[in-house]
């Protein structure tokens, strides 16, 4: 899984309110070309939609994003996504979704954290929140002395059309997610249009990097 992640090098960050939007919003992003999500478990509603995406788009990398709890945690590997992220790096989370064979990206954003993730066998980790926590320079110098052991980061937090580039550009990333693609606004106004032609747009703005 960690493989086909690599391949994406944007991931929506989605905040869904009511579930009856998973099935649309899931088509507006693969018509866009995406075929990645993240569903983020801050609403009463993200179980179901994570549950109806897996339904309806089995195609779709699924992912469960803010897994902060034991209950979220058992909530995604009933549910059978794809990969799990979280803002913050729990131990007890990181082995139960190893001991499940599901790929977790948990939050880091100091050396020490990088160093507890590498301990326990990740090479994937969440830069968060990037933006505030000192965005491409940051990442830069946080990640450049990991890199030779294989580190790789998907700064969230803060990303836009505009610097996203600025952040796939550095070696130590490998992927970024962006809440921008599909804002919740834009989700409950069921702009599925306007997220496909975002969809689109970041994309194309990403080929750019490896061009």
């Amino acid at each position: 899984m960690l493989n086909e992640i690599l391949k994406r090098p944007v991931i929506p960050v989605i905040v869904i309110d009511d579930a009856n939007d998973a099935e649309p919003l899931a088509e507006a992003l693969l018509k866009g070309g995406m075929d990645v999500i993240e569903v983020t478990c801050r609403t009463a509603a993200a179980p179901e939609a994570l549950a109806r995406i897996k339904k309806a788009f089995p195609e779709m990398l699924l992912g469960a994003g803010t897994v902060v709890t034991s209950d979220q945690a058992k909530m995604c590997i009933d549910t059978g996504v794809s990969f799990g992220l979280a803002p913050g790096l729990n131990p007890d989370t990181v082995e139960f979704f190893q001991e499940n064979n599901t790929l977790f990206i948990p939050g880091v954003m100091t050396p020490s954290e990088i160093e507890a993730g590498l301990a326990m066998g990740l090479n994937m980790l969440k830069f968060f929140p990037a933006g505030a926590a000192g965005g491409v320079n940051m990442l830069k110098n946080l990640g450049a002395p990991y890199a030779p052991l294989g580190v790789r980061f998907c700064p969230t937090g803060g990303l836009n059309l505009d610097n996203m580039n600025d952040y796939l550009a550095l070696p130590v990333v490998s992927a970024i997610g962006g809440s921008w693609l599909a804002t919740k606004q834009q989700i409950a106004e069921k702009q599925w249009n306007v997220i496909t032609a975002q969809v689109k747009e970041a994309l194309a703005k990403a080929a750019e990097v490896s061009a």
